[in-house]
């Protein structure tokens, strides 16, 4: 027999877990609501770690999902510090790392994702860092103090991010990447050579076409050597080559799963398991308006699809039809903003002006909407919805 029993039990403490939690008790004023979460702090927003509380210009309290005091003022219960290690989907029962088994009518999956490892020879020195948690920012950040030189490893938002914020700080900062440059991979050659150019232009250098061949240093990382032969010296490094969504509670629960290695969820979001949902980083679910299945690590996204879960489980029925949409900052140089994501397309339509810093790159396959980026011209990702929703050939001209 369960310890307790909850109405809804949201396992992870991230965004989409915490914005499950408001949603839900905006509509269910009566259920139990038990959030679990292996972090030591409550819900909270993570780009700023790489950005405005890197930098100091934020607090922990600042960036908190809800207001301090929310959770307990709306009798929602948070487990710091806490995890779910097995669920039983029939029995409807969770065990917890501090032992308790609690039973719950309905429940959300939202374990996000777990940072990619390097294991290159001298891993294991001193001064070589991931960014995931607060935890880490604050490690970052501490560390930072003593280096001049810092060396990021990869060519996507966490590296190109982390440098931004570290050289508006006075550092010196290069990356190594795979791509041809910054940002390139998924957003293409044209939008590259641009934010390659914003980079440059602040004094951050990069290493295209290469990759980590080992970290030298005695104790303490002191040099990066790529693949390439490039020798760079390091006073500090921080790795950001993506992450992997955490499975591994849905995996043992039975939870049926993609080919890629995430939750496989219905258009609503529901798992295999019946009342069972997932959100965030480790859901793939069925797009009705991609037409495919759409799995998309950001957290706008998640806080999207905890929203939705909250009224799903709630009560209501319909399918999650919201076109992603994420941003990104380099510290105050530039902020860029995408809907799609476009994984594949055949023409790049630009409107505006790349040289001038104000344009959108339409993505278009088959004359199809795939998405959008834009700089300075936020409008004009709504036409790149519409059309996405309509799902009907577009003329470029008219873009």
């Amino acid at each position: 027999m369960a310890d307790r029993k909850v109405s809804y039990l949201l396992v992870g403490g991230g965004l989409a877990s915490g914005n499950c939690a408001r949603h839900l008790r905006e509509q269910d004023a009566e259920g139990e609501i038990l959030l679990v979460g292996r972090e030591p702090d409550p819900p909270y927003n993570r780009p700023p770690l790489s950005k405005t509380y890197l930098r100091g210009e934020e607090s922990k309290t600042d960036i908190l999902v809800r207001p301090e005091g929310w959770f307990e003022e709306n009798d929602v219960e948070v487990l710091t510090r806490t995890s779910v290690t097995s669920i039983d989907t029939n029995a409807r029962v969770a065990k917890l790392s501090d032992k308790q088994e609690v039973e719950f009518d309905k429940a959300l999956i939202a374990t996000g994702s777990n940072v990619r490892i390097l294991h290159a020879d001298g891993a294991e020195l001193d001064g070589i860092h991931y960014l995931r948690t607060l935890g880490n920012s604050d490690a970052i950040r501490a560390d930072v103090e003593n280096a001049e030189r810092v060396v990021l490893i990869g060519g996507s938002y966490i590296a190109c991010e982390v440098a931004a914020s570290l050289t508006s700080e006075g550092k010196s900062c290069t990356l190594v990447m795979h791509e041809d440059g910054p940002l390139s991979l998924g957003f293409g050659k044209q939008a590259g050579e641009f934010f390659a150019a914003v980079l440059r232009d602040h004094g951050i250098n990069w290493v295209p076409n290469d990759s980590l061949g080992r970290f030298e240093g005695d104790g303490r990382v002191s040099k990066v050597v790529t693949e390439g032969g490039r020798e760079l010296p390091a006073d500090m490094v921080v790795v950001g080559i993506g992450v992997s969504p955490d499975i591994q509670l849905a995996r043992s629960a039975g939870l049926e799963l993609t080919d890629g290695g995430a939750i496989l969820c219905s258009q609503t979001l529901e798992t295999s398991a019946s009342g069972v949902y997932a959100a965030g980083d480790a859901c793939d679910y069925d797009s009705v308006i991609h037409g495919r299945r759409v799995r998309v690590e950001h957290w706008e996204h998640a806080r999207a699809q905890g929203s939705h879960v909250g009224a799903l489980i709630a009560g209501e029925s319909k399918p999650f039809d919201e076109i992603p949409y994420f941003w990104s900052d380099l510290a105050d140089w530039a902020t860029l903003e995408s809907v799609g994501p476009a994984t594949s397309w055949d023409q790049e339509v630009v409107r505006g002006s790349i040289d001038d810093g104000e344009f959108t790159i339409f993505y278009l396959d088959g004359g199809r909407m795939q998405g959008a980026l834009t700089v300075g011209r936020s409008d004009d990702l709504e036409k790149a919805r519409e059309a996405m929703t309509s799902g009907e050939p577009v003329d470029a001209d008219s873009l």
